[in-house]
């Protein structure tokens, strides 16, 4: 039984004729007929008895017409289905994001996705770019942003641009001059991403960097969310590190107490986008890598042009 002989079997019995079916069909007629034929031969019953010139439809082909047309329209909204899909008029979006892509570039993003395609549900996924590299590695995610570095077996990474990680604090004294790794070590350290700790890109470059001089970076302090450690440094328990990406997403809603300066060897997050290697990625997901390439390019212009690499606690604090 296949899709076609159940149509031309629909259509003969919406004609009441194989003359008329074929026309409607633009088939030759006995073409039509060698087809229904096949049908009923592989159901071993008669679905049409041949009366004159015409023809009267059996019990069998009756029973037959509500699953004949079920399945053509379930075959016709799988088509529609894949084609909404390809054509961004429907379905999902899931997407890989880092923990801080809700202060850039997330919103942004999710936002012209939704302007562009209303009826595409939108769903970002992830805490932190080890996360995301290990889902999209496993095909649980098409795609998604991280920071690096990260475990890049199996992806294809792109990166797209570099944010400067500054040290953050409210104590003057930590801010008098560029940082340095040693300079940390001697501070109180309140430090975000404490699920993932050396698995989070940032932390592990500190981590690095802190081996290479031969010390170790202990925090007084850990949290889940930058946001929670850069209160707790507002607060004087300690410094921080954060990039300028984030302090400017925050706005107006960063601490003024809090300065920053960078560090003295600058340490930079680079963010990339990356997807499963030999894989093919929907249309959702490349206008997703396409967007967020896009707002980062231009984040990381505005970062050129409005936000200073250093601040100074006291002034922050007016």
């Amino acid at each position: 039984m296949t899709l076609q002989q159940l149509e031309y079997f629909l259509q003969t019995l919406r004609s009441g004729s194989f003359t008329a079916a074929a026309e409607t069909l633009l088939l030759a007629q006995p073409s039509l007929s060698e087809q229904v034929r096949r049908l009923e031969a592989e159901l071993g019953v008669v679905l049409f008895q041949r009366v004159g010139r015409g023809i009267v439809p059996t019990d069998a082909a009756r029973a037959l017409e509500p699953h004949a047309e079920s399945v053509l329209a379930g075959v016709e909204a799988a088509r529609e289905a894949v084609v909404a899909q390809r054509e961004l008029r429907g379905g999902h979006a899931t997407f890989g994001v880092f923990g801080t892509s809700r202060l850039y570039p997330g919103t942004a993003v999710v936002t012209e996705f939704r302007r562009r395609h209303p009826r595409v549900k939108v769903r970002f996924v992830g805490r932190n770019s080890s996360e995301v590299a290990t889902a999209v590695r496993g095909g649980e995610l098409e795609a998604g942003i991280v920071a690096l570095p990260i475990d890049d077996d199996g992806l294809d990474v792109r990166p797209v641009m570099r944010d400067e990680v500054v040290l953050v604090s409210a104590d003057p004294a930590h801010l008098r001059h560029t940082a340095t790794v040693e300079a940390m070590a001697q501070m109180p350290l309140v430090l975000a991403d404490t699920s993932f700790r050396h698995e989070d890109p940032t932390r592990r470059q500190f981590s690095e960097l802190a081996q290479r001089v031969g010390i170790t970076l202990e925090p007084e302090l850990e949290v889940e969310d930058v946001e929670v450690a850069l209160g707790l440094a507002a607060e004087g328990l300690g410094a921080t590190v954060a990039t300028r990406g984030i302090l400017l997403g925050l706005g107006d809603a960063l601490d003024p107490r809090l300065g920053w300066v960078p560090f003295d060897d600058p340490v930079y997050d680079t963010f990339a986008l990356i997807s499963r290697r030999g894989a093919r990625v929907s249309p959702a997901a490349r206008e997703l890598l396409a967007l967020s390439e896009a707002q980062l390019t231009k984040t990381a212009l505005t970062l050129r042009r409005s936000l200073p690499r250093r601040r100074r606690a006291s002034a922050a604090g007016g």
